[in-house]
């Protein structure tokens, strides 16, 4: 394996460590020796002057024995200490206590090749070693493991594997160390082997843990019937107040059940657990992640992020929240694009050679979102959009007579109506905007270093945004959607205003009077980038949520009702935000709802029209003599000129592409 220049400054750092500690050793000063050794030992565990010196240590201490009080594991223990302790307890000849340590520093910083041990690997250790030991041992090491083991981690961590298979093949019979043994085997991918090893166990001595691990192995070998079977079994088989470790179990059976697509069949599992330990810090989390399953309601995970605020040390809901709220639209991630400006620039970016310097002149028919210019300037810097019609109602007047405004026109032509911000604020946020973030209460937490920033500022950015950063997903923000940039700038620019001295009262705060202003100001994505910080607001301070959820009313019917006789391009991301607001009055969501179903149906229309299209034109060529296949792509230009009718759906292909949704 190749050393890259992170491992070649380890391995100096070592080696200055190991320098210092031969010159203590040599003056007789064996407690700084050994500080020096264990910070040596952390930065390169396999660097063999380490190991002589950690010899020669033992020797000037008077044998392995006696250098043991170098590296004291009571009070305050570091790494670097536990791991140095091992390796004198393997000297000592102290086998299972050498083991122990080396699991805990596996459990504690798996990346580091700790168990790249020569005494780990001897052939005679596995007969000096008690199994009972060993097996404590695996499931400390094997209980902080990712499942499956990624591959850098199943490098560090394999000859732990090997030594632990060796001792299974010297007591086959010993059930705790067959059921510990199927945990590490199966986090390695070894699943069948996983399971031969917890059915012998579990054979051997049926019981909590042999049925854990059996059932574990089932699930991740693919037999989740089976696990179920095994599980429910043993939890008819103990009492109904045995204690956590059964109501875990109850957790787990509920959950699987949620897998296998049958929620509803893992709910009773749940109810039973709160009934008799109602604060039980994993059943509650999950009795909201299975409601979620059934109805997709937002309402739940609201719940999860409130039962996480109420209990922090609850660490399962954040993380139940995180997975269900991942690359969702506004939950998870920024919402995409549909306007036509967009589908135009998502074409020209498309074709071969594009570049900075390509010029376009899209006109299109009616009067978009401005900031879609935003977007296309963005990536194509020469360009111009031209509208030709104004739509009715007029997107361009705000619902209310605003005190903040941020654009302002020319007829069609749309311009910012602040000016830029400063580099370093305009810095400051693109180095916080994201396009996906892990929940929503997260991102209103990033954004709070943009707290500082004047409101001038911050409502430049808006409509003044800085290019993404020079990182890879930045360029490929750039080269294919930059709509998506633009937008998450706008995002986080709201978040920031959100955050502006909330030493204020919610209401009659000036935050609020802004992004009041914003959210019912001219039709724009900043109108979607405001909704997400009321709504994130909502999320965060509870006694905020009926006043967010009159506010985000008034947007949605007048896009409702706007959409009756014009294209409203931000209509469906901003049903998805109104349903992200699940304190909203129920009618009002299931308007958002209807809308959305609507969206999608005319979408699915869309698309089977299109379908036929090219069913037809395959067999006009056939009926030519042509071989059906894609047609021939024009020739790059230098200038494109391109007119667009109507809004249509943005490519979802290259955004499945570029950030891995199927």
């Amino acid at each position: 394996m190749a050393h890259t220049d992170d491992e070649g400054d380890d391995r100096l750092a070592a080696e200055g460590e190991v320098a210092v500690a031969r010159l203590a050793i040599d003056s007789g000063d064996l407690g700084h020796a050994a500080d020096h050794l264990a910070d040596a030992i952390l930065a390169d565990p396999q660097l063999p002057e380490l190991h002589e010196a950690l010899a020669e240590l033992c020797a000037a201490a008077g044998g392995p024995a006696a250098a043991r009080e170098l590296f004291p594991l009571d009070g305050e223990v570091y790494l670097g200490t536990v791991v140095c302790r091992a390796h004198v307890e393997a000297a000592a000849g102290d086998w299972d206590t050498a083991v122990s340590l080396l699991a805990s520093a596996i459990q504690y910083e798996p990346a580091r090749p700790w168990a790249h041990a020569a005494w780990l690997a001897r052939e005679d250790l596995p007969v000096l070693v008690d199994p009972d030991a060993v097996a404590q041992a695996a499931a400390r090491a094997a209980g902080a493991l990712p499942d499956p083991l990624p591959t850098e981690l199943a490098d560090a961590v394999r000859p732990f594997e090997r030594f632990l298979r060796a001792v299974v093949a010297h007591h086959p019979e010993h059930p705790l160390l067959l059921a510990m043994a199927s945990g590490l085997t199966r986090r390695f991918g070894a699943t069948t082997r996983a399971v031969e090893l917890a059915e012998r166990a579990h054979r051997l001595a049926s019981g909590y843990l042999p049925s854990v691990m059996l059932g574990n192995a089932l699930r991740a070998d693919g037999r989740p019937e089976e696990a179920l079977a095994v599980w429910e079994a043993e939890l008819a088989r103990v009492a109904p107040d045995d204690g956590n470790s059964s109501s875990y179990l109850a957790v787990d059976v509920a959950e699987l059940y949620g897998t296998l697509g049958r929620p509803a069949e893992g709910l009773p599992w749940l109810e039973r657990v709160l009934a008799t330990e109602p604060g039980h810090p994993k059943a509650g989390p999950a009795v909201h992640g299975l409601r979620h399953a059934l109805d997709g309601d937002a309402a739940h995970l609201l719940a999860l992020a409130d039962h996480h605020r109420d209990h922090p040390d609850h660490e399962y809901a954040q993380d139940l929240l995180e997975r269900l709220s991942h690359r969702e639209p506004w939950l998870g991630m920024v919402s995409g694009a549909t306007e036509a400006t967009v589908n135009v620039l998502h074409q020209v970016l498309g074709s071969a050679g594009t570049g900075r310097d390509t010029e376009i002149d899209c006109t299109a028919s009616a009067v978009e979102p401005p900031s879609s210019v935003l977007a296309v300037q963005l990536a194509l810097p020469r360009s111009t959009v031209s509208y030709r019609s104004v739509g009715e109602p007029d997107p361009r007047l705000p619902l209310t007579e605003p005190t903040t405004r941020i654009w302002a026109w020319d007829g069609t032509d749309p311009r910012p109506a602040v000016a830029a911000p400063a580099p370093s604020s305009a810095d400051l946020v693109r180095a916080t905007a994201e396009i996906v973030w892990p929940t929503v209460p997260a991102a209103y937490d990033h954004a709070v270093r943009l707290a500082g920033l004047p409101l001038d500022e911050l409502l430049g950015v808006l409509v003044h945004p800085p290019t993404p950063r020079e990182d890879d997903l930045g360029r490929a923000l750039l080269a294919h959607q930059p709509e998506l940039w633009v937008r998450a700038v706008q995002a986080f620019a709201c978040l920031g205003i959100a955050h502006h001295r909330t030493d204020q009262p919610w209401e009659g705060s000036e935050r609020r009077r802004v992004l009041r202003d914003l959210l019912l100001g001219p039709e724009d994505w900043v109108v979607e980038a405001a909704g997400f910080a009321l709504v994130a607001i909502g999320w965060t301070h509870p006694d905020a949520r009926a006043d967010v959820a009159g506010l985000l009313r008034q947007r949605l019917h007048y896009s409702a009702e706007a959409s009756r006789s014009r294209v409203v391009t931000i209509l469906r991301s901003y049903c998805a935000l109104v349903l992200a607001a699940p304190w909203a009055e129920q009618p009002d969501r299931e308007l958002a709802r209807r809308l959305l179903d609507e969206a999608d149906a005319r979408d699915e229309a869309d698309a089977r029209d299109a379908e036929e299209v090219e069913e037809a034109r395959e067999v006009e060529a056939a009926g030519e003599g042509e071989e059906p296949g894609p047609t021939e792509p024009e020739p790059p230009q230098r200038q494109y000129q391109q007119r667009s009718e109507e809004p249509g759906p943005s490519r979802p292909g290259l955004f499945r592409r570029l950030f891995g949704r199927s």
